[in-house]
């Protein structure tokens, strides 16, 4: 696919064993970048993708398995991409728990689940990634977070994920202030309902839900090495989705 040069970086996607963090870390092996593929649970996913990012032209590809809410074991992935391939020129939040139940039906344990990979291991992967980073005074970070999250979307269902995700774009635009003077950029991208999507409502913004592929491009926009002064941004990919109408 076309796309910015990337074979000068290493590009580390939290979640990409599947569904988006499958789709972007594999464009991040179509153009060039080494690559390495993050899970939690699913090491066979993993080595598959692993395996096609090396087919699709990834420098280098490999699995690195860890818990980001565990700030050991988030040292531990950031550590393993080091030793195998390099210190990571790019990051991308990928990982995010969905609870879709009425707030007071979800457990607590789930409840904190949510909060916790949302927020937590944004939170905790970009504080590990930035001493690199600002050391060779260069680094991108994509956050994935909810289309209308600044805007105050709330709803009884899935209440913890809309905190969350309100939670990641504030994080986004302090850390891109944070990093101003340091060659590194700080963005969001998010989706609203997506192909792999828990549940779907009735009306869908263009009748469909955004593709995996519909994300890549916004993705590889703020990944790209040219695209220096964009930063604190969000980016909605939600088809014109437009809550708010009556």
């Amino acid at each position: 696919m076309d796309g910015p040069d990337l074979s000068s970086q290493t590009v580390l996607v939290t979640g990409s064993g599947r569904g988006v963090g499958r789709a972007l870390v594999l464009a991040a092996a179509d153009c060039g970048a080494a690559v390495a593929v993050h899970y939690h649970t699913s090491a066979d996913a993993a080595r598959e993708v692993a395996a096609e990012a090396r087919d699709r032209g990834a420098s280098e590809a490999m699995t690195v398995q860890g818990d980001v809410t565990d700030p050991d074991s988030v040292e531990g992935i950031f550590s393993a991409v080091e030793s195998e391939l390099d210190s990571v020129d790019a990051l991308v939040n990928n990982v995010g728990d969905f609870a879709p139940s009425h707030w007071s039906e979800i457990e607590f344990e789930r409840w904190n689940r949510v909060l916790e990979t949302n927020l937590n291991g944004t939170y905790l992967c970009s504080k590990r990634a930035l001493p690199a980073m600002r050391e060779q005074e260069y680094g991108r970070i994509v956050n994935v977070g909810y289309a209308s999250s600044e805007k105050g979307l709330v709803s009884p269902t899935n209440f913890p994920y809309f905190v969350a995700k309100a939670g990641v774009l504030m994080f986004t635009r302090m850390l891109a202030a944070d990093t101003q003077d340091d060659g590194i950029t700080v963005n969001a991208v998010s989706p609203y309902v997506v192909e792999n999507s828990d549940e779907f409502p009735e009306d869908l913004p263009r009748d469909r839900p955004a593709s995996f592929e519909d994300l890549v491009a916004p993705v590889l926009f703020f990944l790209d090495p040219e695209t220096e002064y964009v930063s604190g941004e969000n980016l909605e990919v939600d088809g014109g989705w437009l809550p708010e109408s009556v």
